[in-house]
């Protein structure tokens, strides 16, 4: 793990204010953060807990600090050329083994987001989502697994996407993720990460974010089902070790 803060940067084409909404306005966050999940609260009580509970704002300048307990992540959001240049400059590290164990996760998880918001105003500002999740433990590659094409950010692909012809484009790539549109879901995306055998998680760590538009009930339950099929017997999720 490096001991440096991790910044992370997108480039949205939308104003400055309309990137400020999407990081101030609930309506707004619950299109892009995080993915929709039952439970206590679910994704409404996630999101007023780390975007309304412990903050501070500077409206004119479009800064935003999410303070916890070992300092906050600063969101930044200044005009460029072509649109919003959207900056998250990680909270610092901390002498916390607790909070270090997950240090390396919320980076992982930021980096999905940021991207999911850039592609919420560019593609489908003010449409509602709806959102697949899958996440486990296994050393089998993900996006080799899937056949994942390495074409670069922009190129169009195509590929067999669990028994569902897909096309789209290579909507971004990190180190350890990679985010597809897919024409099929109603210009959805597809956002896949793989991290390698670590001290935190010696057998690696898989996750699948599926974001789809205009995909009714049964739409939905057939990928969600084609979905678990497939990833149940390759990344074994938590409670099942």
């Amino acid at each position: 793990m490096s001991e440096e803060t991790p910044r992370i940067e997108v480039t949205v084409a939308a104003p400055v204010e309309a990137v400020w909404e999407a990081l101030r306005n609930k309506d707004k966050i619950r299109h892009w953060h995080g993915w929709e999940y039952e439970g206590e609260g679910g994704l409404d009580q996630e999101i007023d807990l780390i975007y309304f509970s412990e903050f501070s704002e500077d409206t004119t300048a479009h800064v935003l600090e999410l303070q916890g307990e070992h300092g906050g992540d600063r969101f930044e959001v200044e005009a460029v050329e072509g649109g919003s240049r959207l900056r998250l400059t990680r909270a610092p590290h901390s002498d916390n083994p607790e909070w270090e164990a997950y240090y390396d996760d919320v980076t992982e998880g930021w980096t999905t987001f940021l991207h999911q918001l850039r592609f919420a105003l560019e593609h489908h500002p003010d449409e509602p989502r709806r959102t697949l999740f899958y996440s486990g433990t296994g050393t089998d590659p993900l996006m080799e697994a899937l056949k994942v094409p390495a074409a670069p950010v922009g190129a169009e692909y195509e590929l067999d996407l669990i028994g569902e012809p897909a096309t789209g484009r290579v909507w971004y790539r990190s180190e350890n993720q990679v985010g597809l549109t897919v024409d099929g879901w109603g210009d959805g995306l597809l956002v896949l990460s793989h991290v390698g055998p670590n001290e935190q998680k010696p057998q690696g760590s898989a996750m699948a974010i599926l974001t789809l538009y205009g995909v009714d009930d049964a739409g939905r339950d057939a990928i969600d089902k084609r979905w678990r099929d497939w990833w149940s017997p390759r990344y074994s999720t938590p409670d099942e070790g």
